[in-house]
C-alpha cells in the first residue's frame, strides 16, 4: 500500500511536468497562416536581436496587460495580432485592446463607464487622439511622483497609443496599398516623403545587414526603401516581405507560407545565427515556464492545505512532488533566460523576483526534506507563487531581457554581488514566511504541538543565519563594485542603506535570540518584520526616484507595497497575541 501511495504522489509530479511540456508545443495555424513561423523571424528592437514573437508579446502586455484577447468569439494570440497590426491595420484598429480604468479618461474619449466595458479599440480612440495628446503633453513635464491620478492615466494611455501607432506604420504606412506598391513606386519623388515617414515611425528593424562588415546594421523598411531609391540596390528581404504583406491582406495562406519560407532563406543567408537564436527564444516564450511554475506552486499549496484535513499520508508527499515539479520548471526557465541573455540570473527587477522565488523554493525543498512536517512545502509553494506573481506584474512594462544599463554591464559583478545579495533576499523572505506559518498555526490549530512549534522556530533561525551570511557578503561585494564603478566604497545611497539594514536586522534577530532577549514568539515576530525591511530595500528604493541605484520611479507599485507592509504589521500583531486569543474569557468578579 505504501508503495502505491508513493508512486501515486510522484505520478502527480510527473503529470505536472508533462503539462508544462505540452504548453511549450506550437499551437494551430490561425486560418492556415503560419503565424508562429512569422513570429520566429528575427528583428532588431531595443538594442538586441529577438524574435518578432517577443515584440508582439511585450507590446500586447504593455497595451492590453495580457498576451492575448478575445475578439469576435475567438482568442487572438500575439503573433496573429502583430500580423493584423502590420498588414491589416484596418482590422487591428477594430480590436478592443486598450484598457482604460480611469473614469476621467473614459469621459475624455466620450465613452460611458460601465461595469464590464473598459476595453477600447484604436478606432474608438481615433476621434479623441488630439485631446489625449494635448492632455498627455501637458502632464509629461511633471515628475511622475507628483502627477495626479488622471495625469498618470492619460500619459500611460498616450504612450500605449503611440506604441500601437508606430507598430502599424513600421512595415507600411497605414492606409497605403501596401509594401508591393512602395516597391513599384521607387524613384517617384512623392515616394521619398513616405519612405522618410516609414523611417521615422519604425518601431523595429526587420531586415538583416547585407554585409558582414557591420553585423548590427539592421535596416527598417523605410531605410531600405530610401537606400534603394538612392541607387543603393534593393535589399533582398523586401520582395518576400512584400509578398507576405499582399498574401496576408488578401487571405492567401498558401502564398503567405511560401513567402515566409523565402524570407527565412534570406535571413539564413544574411545572418545565419539569427534565426536559430530567435527560435530558441520563441520556444521559451511559448513555454511560459514562470507562469506554468506559479500554477504548479498554487496547486501544490492547495493539495497541502487539503492534506491537513484529509489523508495526510498520501497528499503531503503529493504536494512535495508537485513542489519539486514546479521547482524543475522554474529552474529550467531560469537557466533558459541565462542562456538567451548570456548573463547571470539577476539583471533587473523582473529577474530578481524570479530568482528570489527560486531561491526560496529550493531552500523550502531542503527544509522539508530535513523536517518532513509539511510546513517547508507550504512556505516554499507560497513564496514561489507570490514572487512569480510579482514577476508577472513587473513583466507588463515591456521587454524583460532588455539591454543592460552601463553601470550594470559587468557579468562578473552580476554573478557575484547581485546574485549573492538576492539569495539573501530569498532567505530573509523564507524565514518571514515560516514565521507567518507559525503565527497562523498558533491561532488556527486548537491542539498545542510543542514539537512542531520548535521545529518551525529552528527552521526560521537556521535560514536567518543563511540569509545573514549571503546578505553580508553581497553587501561587501557591492561596496567593492561601487569602488570600481564610482570611486567610493560606500556613499549612503538608499539602496546601500537598505542592504545594510537587512544585514543589521538579521544580525539583531540572531543576537536577541542568543542573548535571551526574545524567545520563540519574539523571534518569529522579528522574522516577519524582516519581510518589511527586505521589501522596502528591494522595491522601495525605486519609488524614491533618487540615488545611483534608482532605475525608474515605480508609482504603480506604491499601493501594493504599502498593502504588503500593512499586512506584515498585522501578522506581527497576530504572532505576538496569545494563542487563540479570541477564546480567552475575561476573569469574573467574585
Amino acid at each position: 500500500m505504501t508503495f502505491v501511495k508513493k508512486y501515486l504522489a510522484w505520478g502527480a509530479g510527473v503529470l505536472a511536468l508533462l503539462v508544462a511540456l505540452l504548453v511549450a508545443l506550437p499551437g494551430s495555424k490561425p486560418r492556415g497562416f503560419d503565424a508562429s513561423g512569422f513570429g520566429n523571424l528575427p528583428i532588431l528592437e531595443g538594442g538586441r536581436v529577438k524574435p518578432l514573437d517577443s515584440l508582439a508579446r511585450n507590446s500586447l502586455l504593455v497595451i492590453h496587460s495580457r498576451q492575448g484577447f478575445r475578439h469576435e468569439g475567438r482568442m487572438v494570440g500575439p503573433d496573429e495580432w502583430m500580423l493584423d497590426v502590420l498588414f491589416r491595420p484596418q482590422v487591428a484598429d477594430q480590436q478592443p485592446i486598450f484598457v482604460i480604468d480611469d473614469p476621467e479618461v473614459i469621459s475624455l474619449i466620450g465613452a460611458k463607464q460601465t461595469k464590464n466595458r473598459n476595453y477600447f479599440s484604436f478606432a474608438d480612440l481615433s476621434t479623441h487622439l488630439e485631446e489625449v495628446q494635448k492632455q498627455a503633453t501637458s502632464a509629461q513635464p511633471i515628475p511622475a511622483p507628483k502627477r495626479t491620478r488622471f495625469q498618470s492615466a492619460i500619459v500611460n494611455l498616450f504612450d500605449r497609443v503611440y506604441l500601437y501607432y508606430k507598430l502599424r506604420n513600421t512595415l507600411q504606412l497605414a492606409g497605403s496599398p501596401g509594401l508591393a506598391w512602395e516597391l513599384q513606386s521607387l524613384g517617384n519623388p512623392e515616394a521619398g516623403m513616405r519612405h522618410k515617414d516609414l523611417t521615422q515611425l519604425a518601431h523595429f528593424r526587420m531586415l538583416p545587414p547585407t554585409t558582414a562588415a557591420n553585423p548590427d546594421a539592421w535596416q527598417s523598411v523605410g531605410q531600405a526603401l530610401t537606400a534603394a531609391s538612392s541607387g543603393g540596390g534593393l535589399h533582398p528581404g523586401l520582395v518576400p516581405l512584400a509578398k507576405l504583406n499582399a498574401a496576408y491582406a488578401t487571405g492567401d495562406a498558401v502564398s503567405f507560407n511560401q513567402a515566409l519560407a523565402e524570407m527565412n532563406g534570406v535571413v539564413t543567408t544574411l545572418k545565419p545565427d539569427a534565426l536559430g537564436q530567435a527560435g530558441r527564444e520563441l520556444v521559451f516564450n511559448r513555454a511560459q515556464p514562470f507562469f506554468v511554475g506559479l500554477s504548479i506552486y498554487f496547486v501544490a499549496f492547495l493539495v497541502l492545505c487539503v492534506s491537513w484535513l484529509y489523508k495526510p499520508e498520501l497528499l503531503r508527499p503529493t504536494a512535495y512532488a508537485l513542489l519539486l515539479s514546479g521547482a524543475i520548471v522554474h529552474t529550467i526557465g531560469l537557466a533558459a533566460r541565462i542562456i538567451l541573455q548570456g548573463r547571470p540570473p539577476v539583471t533587473n527587477l523582473y529577474s530578481s523576483a524570479v530568482f528570489v522565488g527560486w531561491g526560496a523554493v529550493i531552500l523550502g525543498l531542503i527544509v522539508e526534506r530535513m523536517y518532513r512536517k509539511g510546513f517547508g512545502t507550504a512556505v516554499a509553494a507560497a513564496a514561489g507563487f507570490a514572487s512569480l506573481i510579482v514577476a508577472q506584474n513587473l513583466g507588463t512594462d515591456g521587454d524583460t531581457m532588455e539591454m543592460m544599463r552601463a553601470v550594470l554591464d559587468s557579468n562578473f559583478w552580476l554573478a557575484t554581488h547581485v546574485t549573492t545579495i538576492t539569495i539573501g533576499y530569498s532567505g530573509t523572505f523564507l524565514a518571514g514566511a515560516i514565521a507567518i506559518a507559525y503565527a497562523l498555526k498558533k491561532h488556527l490549530v486548537a491542539k498545542v504541538d510543542v514539537e512542531t512549534d520548535k521545529a518551525l522556530v529552528d527552521m526560521a533561525y537556521g535560514i536567518i543565519c543563511f540569509a545573514l551570511f549571503f546578505s553580508f557578503v553581497g553587501t561587501v561585494l557591492g561596496g567593492i563594485w561601487a569602488d570600481q564603478s564610482w570611486g567610493r566604497f560606500w556613499g549612503w545611497d538608499p539602496k546601500e542603506n537598505g542592504a545594510l539594514l537587512i544585514v543589521l536586522w538579521n544580525a539583531i534577530i540572531l543576537h536577541a535570540r542568543m542573548a535571551g532577549y526574545v524567545r520563540e514568539r519574539g523571534t518569529m515576530v522579528m522574522a516577519i518584520f524582516g519581510n518589511i525591511i527586505t521589501a522596502l530595500s528591494w522595491f522601495g528604493v525605486n519609488m524614491l526616484g533618487v540615488g545611483l541605484h534608482s532605475y525608474g520611479f515605480m508609482d504603480k507599485a506604491f499601493v501594493a507595497l504599502s498593502a504588503f507592509c500593512a499586512s506584515q504589521f498585522l501578522l506581527m500583531i497576530i504572532c505576538w497575541a496569545p494563542a487563540r486569543f479570541w477564546e480567552q474569557k475575561p476573569p469574573t468578579r467574585a
